[in-house]
């Protein structure tokens, strides 16, 4: 059978290289029991194409069953593939077929694969190796004779790295894969696919056939057509029901195509920043990193200042202008910022965080801060933080929680900054 007599028999309309191409491996693969995976934008068809192969099949007499695995419940999905056994579940009252059984001995569709759980897809995975199964709330193995013929608009093997497929799954359904084309990559198809939907219409509703003015075939024929062939038929539809017309123009057809707006992801090349070919823990640690160094630069600041004998101007908690730092600051340490430490004589040594005054350059109390240099003042910020993260796990017999409380910092940065100066 050539590919006219095909399109013929399955309504199949088109002349488009890249539909004949992905027809032509149908009919193929058809005459064999090899497992097909057909690839394709949701619309484009996909489902005609399994129908193709079941019936130029060997099993064309057997029963052909289309499931698809997206509509179906996630705590039902095995019930419906595999069966069950009475009792296996709350409102299992009898014994059920599932369509795996069922349907042995013919062809069942599996439209959109990819949503398949992956406890279903270690199952299904076992049908494709040898034919078995077991039932749920059994544990009898059974076998079927089944040619699996599987659909999807997604990447497998995107969701494969993701961890959402198994890739050995993959492999084995993709033994043939077949790609529909989207309406977009057969533009020259756009207008017989309108023709063919208006001709039925107008059959089944004895109405006349519409046509497009020149102009309206090159709009009909550009249109992206997101959601691909059902879209168009959505569109011709609406046009037969609600226009008087038999030929329609370009002001008339635009009123009926929805406009289409770009929501295309921002590439990770194009950002500023080399973060092309990262995962998303490797773009979240670089931006910890970038920020600490931004902290550790705002201290260089700090103790220039300090260095210089610069006064810091009195502001609000929030930094809204350059070189504004906050004067005031807790004049009484906090019960919640003192570390008890217990001695030799099971005494209870107070350790206070050191807190700060502000003063003027003439106040006899004022103690000058001291001078370090910038690897200095580094080396001597980081030893005074591993004392205090030390003496607070001490006072707090290693408890993790209780200790940064007493540090006035989440159990996650403790948590970091032990793993950073390796004090475990």
């Amino acid at each position: 059978m050539d590919l006219q007599q095909v399109k013929q028999r399955f309504g199949i309309i088109g002349n488009s290289p890249l539909l004949n191409a992905a027809l032509q491996t149908a009919t193929k693969v058809a005459p064999t029991d090899m497992n097909v995976l057909i690839q394709g934008e949701s619309g484009v068809g996909k489902e005609s194409f399994s129908k193709v192969i079941h019936h130029l099949s060997n099993r064309k007499h057997a029963p052909f069953i289309a499931v698809n695995c997206g509509a179906i419940p996630e705590g039902t999905i095995d019930s419906e593939l595999f069966g069950h056994e009475k009792g296996a579940f709350t409102g299992a009252t009898d014994k059920r077929k599932g369509y795996f059984e069922s349907v042995s001995g013919g062809t069942i569709f599996l439209d959109e694969v990819g949503e398949l759980p992956l406890g279903t897809q270690a199952r299904l995975l076992r049908i494709l190796e040898n034919g078995e199964f077991i039932k749920v709330g059994s544990s009898a193995v059974q076998k079927t004779d089944v040619r699996i013929v599987a659909a999807t608009n997604r990447d497998l093997l995107e969701r494969a790295r993701m961890g959402k497929f198994r890739e050995d799954l993959y492999y084995r359904l993709a033994t043939v894969p077949i790609r529909v084309p989207k309406l977009l990559e057969r533009k020259q198809d756009t207008y017989l696919l309108f023709l063919k939907f208006s001709s039925d219409f107008a059959e089944s509703h004895h109405r006349n056939i519409l046509e497009l003015t020149p102009d309206a075939q090159r709009v009909l024929s550009e249109y992206p057509w997101p959601g691909n062939i059902r879209q168009l038929k959505n569109v011709t539809e609406q046009i037969c029901v609600l226009e008087t017309t038999n030929m329609v123009d370009t002001p008339t057809l635009l009123r009926y195509l929805p406009p289409v707006e770009s929501h295309l992801p921002m590439l990770l090349g194009k950002m500023d920043g080399n973060y092309e070919g990262m995962s998303e823990r490797d773009i979240f640690y670089k931006v910890l990193v970038d920020l600490r160094r931004d902290v550790n630069d705002l201290k260089k600041v700090v103790f220039g200042l300090l260095e210089n004998n610069e006064p810091i101007s009195n502001s609000n908690s929030n930094f809204n202008t350059p070189g504004s730092y906050p004067q005031s600051y807790p004049q009484e340490t906090p019960a919640s910022n003192r570390l008890q430490l217990p001695n030799e004589n099971n005494r209870i040594h107070e350790y206070e965080t050191p807190t700060f005054t502000g003063a003027d350059d003439d106040d006899e109390d004022f103690i000058e801060a001291e001078t370090y240099s910038d690897s200095d003042s580094t080396l001597s910020l980081e030893a005074k933080e591993i004392e205090m993260i030390r003496l607070a796990l001490t006072k707090n017999n290693g408890k993790r929680k209780k200790a940064a409380d007493d540090l006035g910092i989440s159990e996650r940065t403790l948590y970091r900054k032990i793993k950073q100066y390796d004090l475990e």
